[in-house]
């Protein structure tokens, strides 16, 4: 694999043609240009990052391979959405926790669409049992949760993202001075950058200080539902 030296100029413009050709004849005849503009630089990133999230923790994983690894599939799952188009216009990259068998595991996110790039942290759509042990561990270490997310770096660089409820989670008093956080499906902070930094040799230390950022978020999230950090 070549070594990483920043996604080329061709990426952005490739997504956005992708999204007005979101087709499969189209992207067949672009195959090749998808392979060497996304996919190709994409697995040059993550071998790159796997040093590097090491030295954040031991316990996530940054796996280089065409599938089943850090990057995300271009193909979208449509059996349950309105939006038939085949492909999606970005590129995700996920970091799990070793013991994450999906995205609703505490993790690391790379998100590259043009217009659109984000980092992200935390835990998307968390199965009920989870949600309950965060929220209840909210409960239980108050003060902690509120001074995790007062830490420098996180609370300049990052901001809690997600879905919430509209009424208060069943047992949870509607009075609870952190009802608002209680009340999250989602526990993920979101930190947007400019697209332009894809483009640098540099962009993986950019990350990877990005992910040390959300140190006392993933630190906290992990300790609730009961993982290594």
């Amino acid at each position: 694999m070549d070594r990483f030296k920043g996604f080329p100029p061709q990426t952005l413009p490739f997504l956005v043609a992708l999204s007005h050709n979101n087709n499969r004849e189209w992207f067949a005849e672009n195959k090749q240009q998808y392979e060497s503009s996304v996919r190709e630089p994409a697995l040059a990133f993550i071998e790159e990052m796997a040093p590097k999230l090491r030295d954040i923790s031991t316990e996530f994983r940054a796996i280089a391979k065409k599938t089943g690894g850090s990057l995300m599939r271009v193909y979208r799952d449509t059996r349950f959405s309105k939006d038939k188009t085949p492909y999606k216009n970005n590129i995700g990259i996920q970091f799990r926790h070793n013991l994450g068998k999906d995205v609703h595991a505490p993790g690391f996110y790379l998100h590259i669409e043009p217009g659109e790039c984000f980092l992200g942290a935390g835990i998307w759509h968390p199965e009920s049992k989870t949600l309950a042990k965060i929220r209840n561990f909210i409960t239980d270490n108050p003060a902690a949760w509120q001074a995790a997310l007062k830490e420098n770096p996180f609370r300049r660089h990052f901001q809690l993202a997600g879905d919430s409820l509209i009424r208060p989670p069943r047992g949870f008093p509607p009075d609870h001075p952190l009802l608002e956080d209680l009340k999250r499906k989602d526990f993920i902070a979101l930190k947007p950058f400019d697209s332009e930094e894809i483009l640098k040799t540099s962009f993986s230390n950019f990350v990877a200080r990005g992910f040390k950022q959300t140190d006392s978020l993933m630190r906290y999230l992990c300790a609730a539902v009961e993982v290594n950090y």
